[in-house]
């Protein structure tokens, strides 16, 4: 019999097909003394292993490319934290065997971060998924990760690490379910950048028994188990309906009376510009920097490094608008030259711009590389701010910008809801903002983007997160300067229509969601979307949100 369960669907499309379980291993190991000569050999298997699995981690990161390389990246460095190794080098010299001692020293960081409350709670699951690798290794037992199968299957995990996802056939993975998760998380971004139909945040997912047939509807979030013959069909044909619009859509994004809605893509590095060419992006709406300070976290990449890795992507976009955002270090991300090490939240910290401003040296360099970069080139070349908090952040910037010989527009980006509640004021010191989703939500509801317990908060569809918006764009419309969103909202084609009905300019995206965003706008017209997008805001919950713009769109 058909039952229906609802989660977060986080990665468009439709999966039917047989549940497969990520696989598992005993991984925790016994508690054992050993002898104080034996520490240094311990120690040295420690390290290792350790060593072994960043490697692994970065090589998974080249082959993927693109959100998953950077993802990756990251995960190795914290596979080699030095505090962390510290902590296990410790647990060695008191008698601890080397796979017990990382097993306590990473589930005391665990505790530590999950017990603070801390920004970095939401990245649990990378860290137990490094934790699990290194203590593989040393016991000599399977890595967890992705079943092997034959035939092609719906996976289905408590959470996936984005080592896993990265590296996901779409050819036999057709979709995947999890318990756990958010729609920012990283495995959820990394399913969009695959093309991967996935839901998330589903409660009761991993008690699906193995071999259950499921429909997975990443669109809705809906996941049909046992469905029927009825339900296959109808969700089959939706999808081929959904590939025949996809494939009619092409141009310039544009609502159904030609109002111009540029669609841009969010790139992680020249990895992910190719995609984005394929599916016609206007631009790069988000080129993010990071990618670069990753490759060593103890001092920042030289000008020339910089210089070369900016202009594969600007050479891509000729004549096209491209919005560089400076580098984002803090919080989720730390660099060892750049973020302290003891900041209790760092999600309230010293992170974004605030850090770029306590080493304008870095700053600096990254502002004289893109001008460079962008010497000799057509491309429309902006630069972004991430984290501004009010006209004194937006000054700073922009200081910065015309001191480095910038010749390129410069905007901040509305992360904090002070942002967009004083978005004019801001508007006077720069010449676009940029609204990242993301955070606006997570800072506006108090609720950390990777925690699936909280992603109802997270949803985009929040009238309270659209008000936001609304405020952000009607500043940027009197100021006669633009409004993009950058964030994941914008990948949502409902919610683009929205967007666009709420006065939002352009809207950027993963490359995997651009079609589906120009098929959806070209439906209707700029007056439909502000219907919509008015009904979305008298809403009380962004599920009444979402209903009221689809009732609206719909003509019901």
């Amino acid at each position: 019999m058909e039952t229906t369960l609802r989660g977060v669907g986080v990665s468009h499309g439709v999966a039917i097909g047989e549940v497969r379980h990520m696989g598992t291993a005993v991984l925790e190991p016994p508690a054992m003394q050993i002898p104080a000569q034996e520490a240094g050999r311990e120690q040295g298997r420690a390290r290792q292993a350790v060593d072994a699995v960043a490697a692994d981690l970065m090589a998974r990161g080249n082959l993927a490319g693109g959100e998953a390389q950077a993802v990756l990246e990251a995960q190795a460095m914290m596979a080699q934290d030095p505090e962390l190794m510290a902590d296990v080098d410790r647990r060695i010299a008191v008698g601890s065997t080397a796979e017990r001692a990382v097993y306590d020293a990473f589930a005391a960081y665990r505790e530590l971060l999950a017990g603070a409350g801390e920004y970095l709670a939401g990245r649990v699951a990378d860290l137990d998924d490094v934790r699990n690798r290194i203590v593989a290794r040393l016991l000599g037992v399977p890595m967890p990760g992705v079943p092997d199968s034959d035939h092609p299957y719906v996976l289905v995990a408590r959470d996936l690490a984005p080592a896993d996802t990265a590296l996901l056939d779409p050819s036999l993975v057709l979709g995947f379910v999890t318990e756990e998760g958010g729609p920012t998380s990283h495995s959820a971004i990394l399913a969009r950048a695959l093309g991967v139909p996935a839901v998330v945040a589903l409660p009761g997912a991993v008690e699906l028994g193995e071999g259950t047939v499921v429909a997975v509807d990443g669109s809705t979030g809906e996941v049909f188990v046992h469905p029927s013959e009825e339900r296959k069909t109808e969700l089959a044909a939706a999808a081929a309906e959904r590939r025949a619009a996809l494939a009619a859509s092409t141009g310039p994004g544009a609502t159904a009376d030609g109002h111009k809605v540029p669609l841009l893509a969010n790139v992680g590095g020249p990895a992910d510009v190719p995609a984005a060419v394929a599916a016609g992006a206007e631009g790069v709406g988000l080129f993010r920097t990071e990618f670069l300070f990753l490759d060593d976290s103890e001092r920042a990449p030289s000008e020339e490094k910089q210089i070369a890795a900016y202009r594969q992507v600007l050479e891509a976009f000729p004549e096209g608008r491209v919005v560089v955002r400076v580098l984002d270090a803090g919080a989720d991300k730390p660099l060892a030259f750049l973020t302290p090490a003891d900041e209790p939240n760092p999600a309230l910290g010293v992170r974004g711009l605030r850090t770029l401003l306590d080493h304008p040296d870095v700053l600096r360099t990254q502002l004289t590389a893109l001008a460079k970069a962008a010497e000799g080139l057509p491309v429309h070349l902006e630069v972004m701010a991430p984290m501004v908090a009010d006209r004194a952040d937006a000054r700073a910037f922009a200081d910065a910008c015309r001191a480095a010989g910038l010749r390129a527009k410069f905007g901040a980006m509305v992360e904090i809801p002070s942002a967009a509640l004083r978005a004019r004021s801001i508007l006077r010191e720069v010449e676009f903002l940029s609204l990242g989703t993301n955070d606006l939500a997570q800072y506006t509801f108090a609720a950390d983007r990777q925690v699936g317990a909280v992603s109802r908060l997270q949803d985009p569809w929040q009238p309270a997160l659209l008000d936001l918006v609304a405020l952000s764009a009607e500043a940027a419309r009197a100021e006669g300067k633009s409004c993009g969103v950058c964030g994941e909202a914008a990948s949502d084609p409902l919610l683009a229509c929205v967007l666009t009905g709420l006065g939002v300019t352009s809207l950027s995206m993963g490359a995997a969601s651009l079609p589906y965003v120009r098929a959806t706008l070209a439906k209707f017209t700029l007056a439909q979307c502000e219907r919509a997008a008015a009904a979305a805001r008298a809403a009380d919950s962004a599920e009444e949100a979402r209903s009221a713009a689809q009732g609206v769109l719909s003509g019901e």
